[in-house]
């Protein structure tokens, strides 16, 4: 959305419920609860929750982040309950848009967190909070020509095709590549967030292209099951391997030396600040429509520093 919320309220553009602005529930709903990246985001929904007392707030999401269904339904039934508003970490650009779109009709504001919806939607959210993905992507790929060099194969292990982030995010990895260097992208591979999916594909990549000299996991199971399929390749330290995403797993790969680095998102940051959002629009102020969470690359060199400390989880 191209214009701040008090200005769409003056022209009519979002007309809010009586009920909205009644103390009420915020509904926080994201690709799923099932990982530790998603629970971070709670957390900091929660903190922020926490520090006034006319709202409360609930936390749902899938199984998996393929079940898009399942997240259509809870935005509709948060809809029909007649939260006071929501923040959504949308798992399908298209799929979710009707939702929103019903919501901004029934005057509850929305703010997107992580993954953009489709250009169709522009307009029935008031804010969109995330990582510049592209960014994010393209700093893993410079990281990766610092380390493995310009010639050679680097694998591309991403999770859902189609998803703002992941768009963004494998875009801007094999865009810089491509533009700066000679590497050969093999991939990408969609593990569907799972990481035992990711385990076995990465295994099959690697007995495929035992001359790879790099590999990029693009979100957190599958970064987890590629670092895992490996240290039991015995491929440790004879490819750079770079991950996304923070959890005590991959903290654990960087320290070991697996996994050369890891791009961390500001996940704390998106549930504080999506919430925060909320809260402002319900009170009549003006947010920003875009809010850029940051990205973090984690290393061996930097793990115990605020810097980093700040974004793991």
């Amino acid at each position: 959305m191209k214009t701040m919320f008090k200005a769409a309220l003056a022209a009519g553009a979002l007309a809010v419920s009586p009920m909205a602005l009644m103390a009420g529930e915020i509904a926080v709903i994201v690709k799923t609860t099932n990982s530790n990246f998603w629970q971070n985001v709670n957390r900091g929904a929660g903190a922020t929750i926490a520090g006034q007392s006319e709202h409360t707030m609930t936390f749902d999401g899938p199984a998996a982040e393929s079940d898009i269904a399942d997240q259509v339904d809870m935005v509709e039934n948060a809809i029909n309950r007649g939260v006071a508003g929501i923040v959504l970490a949308p798992s399908d650009p298209d799929a979710l848009a009707p939702s929103v779109k019903r919501a901004f009709e029934s005057g509850i504001p929305v703010a997107i967190i992580d993954s953009a919806l489709g250009e169709g939607a522009e307009g029935t959210y008031q804010a969109f909070l995330s990582t510049d993905n592209k960014a994010a992507g393209e700093l893993a790929a410079q990281m990766m020509i610092d380390k493995a060099g310009t010639e050679g194969k680097v694998a591309v292990m991403s999770y859902v095709a189609g998803v703002g982030s992941e768009i963004g995010r494998v875009g801007g990895f094999v865009d810089y590549l491509k533009a700066h260097s000679n590497l050969e992208v093999v991939g990408p591979f969609y593990s569907q967030s799972q990481m035992a999916t990711a385990l076995n594909q990465t295994t099959d990549v690697l007995a495929a292209n035992p001359d790879l000299v790099g590999i990029f996991g693009a979100n957190e199971p599958t970064a987890i099951g590629m670092g895992r399929a490996i240290e039991q390749a015995g491929r440790v330290g004879t490819l750079t391997a770079i991950g996304f995403d923070g959890n005590a797993d991959l903290q654990d790969m960087v320290r070991s030396g697996v996994l050369e680095a890891t791009a961390v998102q500001g996940s704390f940051q998106m549930g504080q600040l999506g919430v925060q959002a909320v809260l402002d629009l319900l009170a009549g102020k003006s947010v920003e429509p875009m809010i850029d969470t940051g990205v973090v690359m984690v290393t061996k060199d930097n793990i115990e520093a605020p810097e980093a400390q700040n974004v793991l989880y």
